[in-house]
């Protein structure tokens, strides 16, 4: 008897990889759990017709996981998805690369990736390199092939204080001027917006994980509002450059603002706009504002590297002129 092929999946739920069975099923066990619709796409690589079919969307303010509609593998999440108008779910990253493959696809006489299901080999869709940032992806994928696993309410903190995340260059910096703030109570530099998992200060600096330098604000409203920290932000740094602040160069240095909430995504965009419409820059802001991720926390050393070395002005910090 043969042992069941196991391969690494992660799980959103738990944040983890695991080491799972890989799914394996005759054409006859696939009809009898799959639609129709879902057995042409997901098994003989068809492609719905667009604009017909919709993904399940969570409650209003609420959060949801897509997963695979042939397995329950945990596939793409609701924060992520975006309106393409191409007709069929746009998403500009999966949860994991382990859990959706992409292979090569010659047919049709065009060259494509299709997205499979790593779990049990369900087409899916394809890939595309016309998505939005911070990935530059878009996975077009058939609505058919998923199914909301789960829809959960926004989270709650867990006390009266609230968080927030900023990057506007060396987080040296960042960090030293928002922990100098009234009604902060804590801060954090570290990493957000990159795929791999427990990424270092070494891997963050070639400039290919797509993680940003920020710092985790966290903070009392009933002394300081989202709104004045993200003037604060605005004020430490050139928030017109891009992939840069000063002398340092890279993605990783780049103007972005994380939200955890709808209110904050709306806040830190009218922010944006509000600055945008002042007149009173050479360019336009090129601040990224994107869902927060899973933040890494930096290495010891990172943390109120100024306030360690007895460092009054930070010499990181580039003020917008």
């Amino acid at each position: 008897m043969n042992t069941p092929e196991k391969i690494p999946i992660f799980n959103e739920k738990t944040g983890k990889v695991e080491q799972v069975e890989k799914i394996q099923k005759s054409d006859a066990q696939w009809k009898k759990v799959l639609t129709a619709k879902q057995y042409k796409v997901m098994r003989l690589k068809g492609t719905e017709e667009p604009f017909i079919n919709r993904c399940p969307l969570p409650p209003k303010g609420g959060s949801g996981l897509y997963q695979c509609a042939g397995c329950g593998t945990d596939l793409f999440k609701y924060e992520e998805k975006f309106e393409s108008g191409t007709g069929w779910p746009s998403f500009w990253q999966p949860v994991s690369e382990l859990n959706v493959r992409l292979v090569s696809d010659n047919t049709f006489g065009m060259k494509r990736t299709e997205a499979v299901c790593s779990r049990c080999g369900a087409h899916l869709g394809h890939v595309f390199d016309d998505g939005p940032p911070p990935t530059g992806k878009r996975y077009c994928i058939n609505a058919v092939a998923l199914k909301l696993a789960e829809s959960i309410a926004p989270a709650k903190p867990a006390n009266k204080y609230e968080e927030a995340v900023f990057g506007a260059g060396c987080f040296w910096g960042v960090q030293s001027a928002f922990q100098e703030a009234r009604g902060v109570v804590n801060t954090a530099a570290g990493y957000m917006g990159g795929k791999s998992m427990n990424p270092t200060y070494e891997d963050v600096c070639t400039d290919k994980t797509g993680y940003a330098e920020v710092v985790r604000v966290e903070y009392d409203p009933a002394v300081v509002s989202y709104g004045e920290l993200l003037d604060i932000f605005w004020n430490i740094h050139d928030p017109t450059l891009v992939n840069r602040q000063g002398p340092d160069v890279g993605s990783q240095y780049r103007s972005v603002i994380f939200y955890y909430t709808p209110q904050q995504k709306e806040s830190a965009e009218l922010s944006r706009k509000k600055l945008d419409d002042s007149k009173g820059l050479k360019k336009p802001v090129a601040t990224e504002i994107a869902p927060a991720g899973e933040f890494y926390r930096a290495e010891d050393y990172h943390q109120k590297y100024y306030e360690k070395r007895g460092i009054k002005k930070p010499v990181c910090r580039i003020p917008l002129k």
